[in-house]
Formats: C-alpha cells, structure tokens, sequence
C-alpha cells in the first residue's frame, strides 16, 4: 500500500461508484440514535443527575466523574487503534459496530438502578465510563463504514448529513424526555422525580432509541470485505501492537502530513467538544440564564449546528475539507471573542453571538472526518480511524484545562470563554500548514 493516490481518487480506495441512499440514511441514523448516549447520557441528563446533592458532596462527586471519564478515556486511548485494526483484519466491522453499540445500550438501560443515594454512585460512575469506552469503539467502526455508504464525490455530503442527524437526533429525544419526564411535577405515565424515577426512566428511554436507531445500518449496510490485494493475516492481540507501532513508523515516513493532522485535529477538537461542554455553565453563570433556558438554548443551538452541519458537508465535496475546517474554525474563535467581549451585555449577547458560534461546530467535526477518511487505503479505516479517537483522548485534558486556569487566574467564569478560543486558535495554527492535497496513506 504505498502512496499512489491523491486525495479525492477512488482507484486505490476502491469506492462504490454510485452512493446509495437508502445505505445512507441507513448509516446515519446510527449518529441520530447514538446522540441518546452523548445528549442525554453525558451532556444534559444522567451525568447532571449523579453529580446531584443526592449522591453527596457535588464537588467530591465532580472530581469523582472526572476521574472515572479519564480512566475511561486512558482505556480508548490504549485500546482503540487495536480493536479497529482486527475488525479490519477479521472483515467484521459491522458485527463489532453492532457488539459495541448494543453493550452501550445495555449500559444505558442498566442506569435505571441508579437510585438517588450515595451507596448507587459507584454504579452509575462505572456506567457511565463503561459506556464511554463501548461508545467510543462503537465509534471508531462507525466512521470506518463511512467509506463504505459514499464515493470520493460524496463523502463530504454524507459524513455531514450523518453528523447532522445526531444533532436533530439529540434533540428530538432532549424534547420527548424533558417535557415528558423531567420538568413536570408528574410526567407521562404518572412518573416523578421521587428517587430520581424521572432519569431512571430516561435512560430506559434513551436506551430504546439509540438500539432502535441503530438497527438500520446493521440491517441494510453489508458486511466490510477487505480488497485481496490489502489484506492482512490475522495476529493475536498483543502481536496486534507491534504491527500499529509498525505502521505508525510507516505513517511518519511515508505521510507525515497525516501525522501532522492528526496533531492538530486532536487539539481543535478538543476545544469543539470544549464549546458545548462549557456552554450551558456559561450561559448559566455568566449571562443568567434559568436551567429550563439553558435547555431551550441547548435545543437551538443543536438545531443550528445540525442545518448548518448538512450544508456544509455539500460544501465539503466541492472546496475539500481543510477551507471548511479553516473557515469553521475561525469563524469560532471570532464569535467566541464577541461573547467574550461583549459579556456584560445580558442574554440577547449569548442568543446572537453564542448561537452564530454553534453554526460552526458541526461542519469542523465533520470536515475533519472526511479529511482523514479521504486518505485511508481500503483495509486500513478501522485502525487509522482508531488512532484518530486516540490522538483526540490524548489531549481531552486541554480543553477543561484551559478553562479552569483562565478562571482561577482571573476569578471570573467568563474568562473561560478566552481558554477554549485559545485551544481552537492552537489547533487552527497547526492546521494551517497541513496540505490540503496529498499522497494517499501509504
């Protein structure tokens, strides 16, 4: 497999020559379903609940959260190039797809006996980071099939597409359980928030869907096949290391360019998840916003994201990937920069400046999916994808980082703001010099 391809060839990719849509949309409601663990699992719900005062001190059981997401995370970052690179070599990326989601599922569903006491944190901290690793394997083979459902003229429209599902995805399930379950008294079926029945009963929920939503691809997309002349002999697991450090050598060697992207995508999207992650505290603490508002404002800047996400992704097959992550990228830093400034200014600051901010989130994320997706040889997408949710856990600390010293030093939250523009400014920089065009991995 050596570089014979530019960027954009399907000769050596060996793409299909027509993208089906029904295998698109098949794929992609996979991303729609899956928004049940990252919105409402990590984000807006369960991580909210058992962080609670009902499990004890909140700042105890924050740093304990912290903790158990960074063993998870330590796990993705050792494991995850190894169980993409066999699902490669076993030919059974969808069966791994389909293991790993539905032990999530299960995970979610398990989050139900996490009743509102000190003596059920444990279980809900090992679910939640349990389901932190499944996700992310999940993930890996997820992005890997990405090849298999578009051509090198469609990729860009299809990875946006799918991304934007999850957006309006999360949403749709965020509306169904928070107006259903959590913010009335007695929600639907006679459910209360009486030792946390209302979550509990949103994880079932959350679960449902995301195993309903995934069923398509498993059912319509065929099973990965590596081409003969790609193919690799089976190794045991520990062999399977050598072979990665081998083919990272490789990778120096022959497309250091790609290294260099994986550096610089690691870090600017750190700070994308940094955006949404810090975004609710933010409107929260700084610009007064109610909890039922912050939800109100989550919702929209979803839906934003998710539009804006699916043009660009069209966007991405006619300019290349690297203008839109450039362009997505700045446009981040300088819509944060006006929120930053323009802090004292109240609410209607954060509803103009803070949601024209979420228009480029999606279309970074994406963009830099089909970057990297364009320059992956047949055979090999499980494991370079493995090394892309590697490089990405092994700057996760920044973001958090950046925030909580800008805030230590300077004693105000909204000094945050400037932490995580400054992450993306980083990743931006690094990116600049990336070639947009080069030789296929090798």
């Amino acid at each position: 497999m050596t570089g014979i391809a530019e960027q954009g060839s399907t000769d050596a990719r060996e793409l299909p020559d027509k993208t089906s849509r029904r295998r698109v949309v098949a794929w992609s409601f996979w991303d729609w379903g899956s928004a049940a663990f990252n919105a409402v699992v990590t984000t807006f719900v369960f991580t909210v609940y058992i962080t609670g005062s009902s499990f004890g001190d909140k700042d105890v059981i924050s740093a304990q959260l912290g903790w158990a997401l960074a063993i998870a995370g330590l796990l993705v970052a050792v494991l995850a190039p190894i169980t993409g690179q066999r699902s490669d070599t076993s030919g059974r990326r969808k069966l791994w797809l389909g293991v790993n989601t539905f032990i999530v599922v299960g995970l979610t569903a398990a989050m139900f006996f996490v009743e509102a006491s000190p003596s059920f944190l444990l279980l809900g901290l090992v679910l939640v980071a349990a389901g932190n690793v499944f996700f992310e394997f999940a993930s890996v083979n997820y992005n890997a099939m990405l090849s298999q459902v578009s051509t090198a003229r469609t990729i860009g429209r299809v990875s946006g597409f799918g991304w934007g599902m999850g957006y309006i995805g999360g949403i749709v399930l965020l509306l169904i359980v928070y107006f259903g379950f959590i913010s009335p008294d007695v929600g639907l079926f006679g459910v209360t928030s009486e030792n946390g029945l209302s979550v509990r009963v949103t994880m079932l929920i959350a679960a449902a869907w995301f195993g309903l939503f995934a069923l398509p691809v498993l059912f319509s997309v065929p099973e990965y096949r590596s081409p003969a002349a790609v193919r690799r002999p089976r190794v045991s697991f520990l062999r399977s290391y050598i072979v990665l450090g081998q083919d990272i050598i490789r990778l120096w060697k022959t497309s250091r360019q790609t290294v260099y992207f994986l550096i610089a995508s690691a870090i600017f999207r750190d700070g994308l998840a940094g955006v949404f992650t810090f975004g609710g505290v933010l409107a929260a603490s700084v610009f007064g916003f109610s909890p039922g508002e912050v939800i109100i404002f989550a919702i929209a800047a979803n839906v934003v994201a998710g539009v804006a996400t699916i043009i660009a992704g069209a966007l991405d097959d006619r300019v290349g990937a690297k203008p839109i992550i450039v362009t997505a990228l700045i446009g981040l830093i300088v819509f944060g920069s006006i929120v930053f400034l323009l802090h004292d200014g109240g609410q209607i600051v954060f509803w103009t400046a803070g949601l024209a901010l979420t228009l480029f989130v999606g279309p970074a994320q994406s963009a830099s999916r089909t970057f990297l997706a364009r320059l992956i040889p047949a055979g090999r997408e499980g494991e370079v994808f493995g090394l892309y949710a590697t490089t990405g856990r092994a700057v996760s600390f920044l973001a958090p980082t950046m925030f909580a010293l800008m805030v230590t030093i300077f004693g105000e939250t909204y000094w945050g703001i400037l932490g995580l523009m400054l992450v993306l400014l980083v990743g931006l920089l690094l990116l600049l010099p990336v070639k947009a065009r080069q030789d296929q991995i090798g």
